[in-house]
């Protein structure tokens, strides 16, 4: 059910250099300015309800000026990091650690790197240096502001300083929102392999402003449709309309349908035991392989994972019986969505096949594949070898 909420959307000009606890983050422009206009806040939530704990997300419009009161009644605490990549710094920084500061909490702003490369245990190590130097205490808790990496990042921090502090998420990108920011899965990245190193530590809260989309460049908004697509594929075949008309799509609905779809898996696997919330990697055992393979440099996230959605597609054709009319359907939805569908000349296929063994998703040498017999549906399965793997990549 939506809620809506009128709201002044009224902010006073707030210079960066006015507060010292402001002076971490970043601005293109240096300032606030006030609109003077009336602003609609539409909410809308979704509960994640697991064996052991329970949450909910809130998804709608204009939520980061209201990060605090939504915050207040989670957490009783007053200290708190606030972990921005530079991107999100610059456009949400003020606007959250002002929120923030409104509802009683004294924020600390911490920027971390843009990209993937920031997702490491030397990242870590400096996020967590600078909360201690800054005094917050396992009493602190720490808000995510960002995409994918920053929440990974620092949903790993939160559970791990102190042996665990509360933390809150604010995905601002589509993928994070559709996919991340739901499930409590924390990790940085190792040499040897994609989210290697991590833990399972659930936020205490989600907050997924739609309007941050809209500060999106094109390419990046596009990557999160590869996650809704993985989803459409595995478990709601009807998103594949929504998908079609994404352009003018509400995408409160958008998200708010993806994050149910993401509670449901991990609600009935929370911890990946029974195999079903496994069905999620759909895509991931290629798609990580290919980020790996190409340094985490050439390929989005979401790219990568668009490539990966074809070569399971194929390992479906010749191990599930997907028939070729439903793959052809989801390769010509990936490119209407201007996702890869081919692999760039920069990415070898023989560094691919290196990477697949350091997967997750590898056990004992042999990989636990996710296929799909019929759009709507996947399965775990065991019998699909490196060289079923292979000959798919070879198809890209």
């Amino acid at each position: 059910m939506y809620r809506e909420i009128m709201g002044t959307g009224k902010r006073a000009h707030a210079s960066w250099a006015r507060s010292r606890t402001l002076s971490g983050l970043d601005t293109a422009e240096g300032s606030l300015r006030s609109t003077g206009q009336a602003k609609r806040y539409v909410v809308t939530s979704v509960s994640i309800r697991t064996g052991s704990v329970s949450y909910e997300a809130q998804v709608g419009t204009g939520l980061i000026d209201r990060l605090g009161e939504l915050v207040r009644p989670v957490l009783r605490g007053t200290a708190c990091a606030l972990v921005a990549d530079e991107n999100s710094a610059r456009h949400f920084g003020v606007r959250a650690a002002e929120s923030l500061q409104a509802a009683g909490f004294s924020p600390v702003p911490i920027t971390v790197p843009s990209g993937e490369r920031a997702k490491s245990l030397a990242q870590a190590e400096a996020t967590c240096e600078e909360m201690a130097g800054a005094g917050l205490d396992r009493k602190s808790f720490l808000v995510a502001l960002g995409g994918g990496v920053v929440g990974d990042l620092a949903g790993f921090v939160a559970a791990t300083y102190h042996r665990g502090i509360p933390w809150i998420s604010v995905p601002t990108t589509l993928l994070a929102q559709v996919d991340s920011c739901i499930g409590g899965k924390t990790a940085v990245n190792i040499p040897a392999g994609k989210n290697l190193i991590g833990a399972l530590h659930r936020p205490a809260l989600v907050i997924a402003d739609v309007d941050a989309l809209a500060t999106l460049p094109p390419r990046d908004l596009r990557q999160g449709y590869a996650e809704i697509l993985k989803h459409a594929i595995i478990r709601d075949a009807s998103l594949f309309d929504l998908l079609a008309g994404a352009g003018a799509g509400d995408f409160v609905e958008l998200v708010r349908r993806n994050m149910v779809i993401k509670a449901e898996f991990v609600a009935a696997d929370e911890r990946e035991e029974s195999g079903t919330r496994a069905l999620l990697n759909f895509g991931h055992t290629v798609g990580h392989a290919i980020e790996q393979a190409g340094h985490y440099e050439v390929l989005r996230h979401g790219e990568a994972i668009s490539l990966g959605i074809v070569a399971a597609c194929e390992v479906s054709v010749r191990k599930a019986g997907l028939s070729e009319e439903e793959r052809d359907r989801v390769i010509a939805m990936l490119e209407r969505l201007e996702l890869p569908t081919r692999l760039p000349a920069e990415i070898s296929r023989a560094e691919i096949q290196k990477a697949l063994p350091r997967d997750k998703k590898f056990e004992g040498g042999r990989v636990r594949f996710i296929v799909t017999p019929a759009l709507g549906s996947a399965r775990l399965v065991g019998d699909v070898t490196t060289e079923d793997i292979a000959m798919a990549v070879e198809q890209l």
